[in-house]
């Protein structure tokens, strides 16, 4: 027996490296061309480039994992199918899951591995490929403004436009931008209908001339007190051209292994996951009490508890029976009054509570996801062993495009559940674990069928009583 093991590890583990590399390098290309406009043209050596794809790597990897199980446990399974020697370990009284206990083995093994590298190796990558990629991005400020916001990252400037186009990106439609330099505030502000940014390779400054636009300042002093602003002199101008020289020094000289985001939910532990989220749930719970207290006093709440324990003969049961018009109008409009600043708070604080919320959400999903997807490779390798006995193919035809089906369906889920969990439309437990929750009982049901030598559909279940109903006519016209 121990030859037939070692004869079923070594035919597993040769297509498993290979598929396994194959899916790394797509991976880590698909990451590279969606990372590319950040990298192209930065002046950025390659010593970093290759920084950066080896984090690629290693934040890719537990993804790939569990997609080499699959389509190797398919193709090792089918092979033996397919050559007789699965039917010939059955002759010879070897179950199935005595066949494949070896495997079993081994997967457990690349679980742990999956669990190590989702829980020490992730996160880690996580934060260096972040760190490098928002380090990069500030080499070349202009290629990262975004359009329809207000860009804060370049020093002493707010600058907002509608869209960028042109073969560089560097022509801008309605342009808006608050010029900060003097300390002063927002007492600067330049707009225009297009503009253009200038910017050198290794240059300390960015130029940006701007075309048919508005000039206006206040000349506010430091010491100026505030109600007086208003009768401050001010400045306004018309340009045709207007070129600012934006020193972005500070920028372009950064140490690229500046780590300045260390604390998102996809760059901790287990642990400092788990020591995290009690303080969130702590400020989430205090942010909505203070909502609520809010909500509770606006309408004076606890005054609708109150019982008059004094009998008054002379008042109507009616509470608006005891008013005439115009008190009841009056009554009727503070009410209104009250229930619409109420309902107007809530609307208000809808966006807030919502992202308090998701951004709770990311954490606990995180936690709970890490160690669901950790199991994907035994999950998944239920499902390709028995799979790939029953279909009796090898090779990388069939297997894998079942084992691309199959995970597309795994992934698939697993991403939707995610979304929902975000959003709080299902429980975050329910959100990290339903891909799990899906395939288990697939796996479990193609092991049965596999170990019985059964199909995975009975087609003669489905056939037999049209069979007989043709048979059963045949017979009443022949007599």
């Amino acid at each position: 027996m121990k030859i037939l093991d070692k004869y079923l590890v070594k035919s597993f583990l040769v297509p498993f490296f290979a598929t396994f590399f194959i899916i790394l390098f797509v991976l880590v290309m698909q990451a590279l061309w969606l990372a590319f406009d950040d990298i192209a043209g930065k002046g950025i050596s390659i010593y970093f480039i290759l920084k950066f794809l080896y984090y690629t790597c290693l934040i890719v990897s537990p993804q790939a994992l569990p997609i080499a199980v699959l389509l190797s446990s398919i193709m090792v399974m089918g092979n033996l199918a397919e050559r007789y020697e699965f039917a010939a370990a059955k002759s010879a009284s070897i179950s199935l899951m005595r066949l494949i206990r070896p495997l079993i083995i081994l997967t457990f093994s690349l679980s742990a591995l999956n669990f190590i590298l989702y829980n020490n190796i992730f996160p880690y990558a996580v934060l260096k490929q972040k760190n490098l990629l928002i380090n990069i991005r500030k080499k070349k400020p202009a290629l990262a403004l975004i359009p329809g916001s207000f860009n804060s990252d370049i020093p002493d400037y707010q600058i907002k436009f509608d869209e960028k186009y042109g073969e560089n990106e560097d022509l801008l439609k309605n342009v808006m931008i608050y010029d900060l330099t003097s300390r002063k505030g927002n007492q600067k502000v330049i707009t225009a209908e297009n503009g253009k940014i200038i910017s050198e390779d290794g240059s300390k400054y960015m130029t940006m001339v701007l075309y048919n636009g508005k000039y206006y300042e206040n000349h506010v002093n430091k010491k100026t007190k505030y109600g007086v602003v208003d009768k401050m002199p001010a400045s306004s101008a018309i340009f045709d051209e207007y070129t600012i020289n934006i020193d972005i020094s500070s920028l372009t000289e950064g140490d690229l292994e500046i780590e300045s985001l260390k604390r998102s939910y996809n760059m901790l532990t287990l642990k400092q996951l788990k020591d995290t989220l009690p303080n969130m749930k702590i400020g989430f719970d205090e942010f909505m009490r203070i909502r609520a207290k809010n909500i509770y006093e606006n309408v004076e709440g606890a005054k609708l508890g109150e019982i008059d324990t004094i009998q008054r003969p002379d008042l109507a049961p009616e509470v608006l029976d005891n008013f005439n018009l115009q008190q009841k109008i009056h009554v009727l409009s503070t009410a209104i009054s009250k229930a619409g600043r109420s309902v107007n708070n809530l609307k208000a604080n809808k966006p807030a509570l919502k992202n308090k919320r998701k951004f709770l959400n990311l954490y606990d999903l995180e936690y709970h996801n890490r160690i669901a997807l950790s199991l994907a490779c035994l999950i998944l390798f239920f499902i390709g062993a028995p799979l790939g006995s029953i279909i009796r193919k090898g090779g990388f035809g069939l297997p894998m495009i079942l084992a691309i089906s199959i995970y597309v369906i795994y992934f698939f889920s697993n991403t939707f559940s995610r979304n929902l969990a975000e959003e709080s439309s299902v429980t975050v437990q329910l959100g990290s674990w339903i891909s799990a929750i899906i395939m288990a009982p697939i796996g479990f049901l193609l092991m049965r069928r596999a170990s019985k030598g059964m199909g995975i559909f009975n087609i003669d279940v489905f056939l037999q009583p049209i069979t007989k109903l043709f048979k059963r006519f045949s017979s009443k016209k022949a007599s």
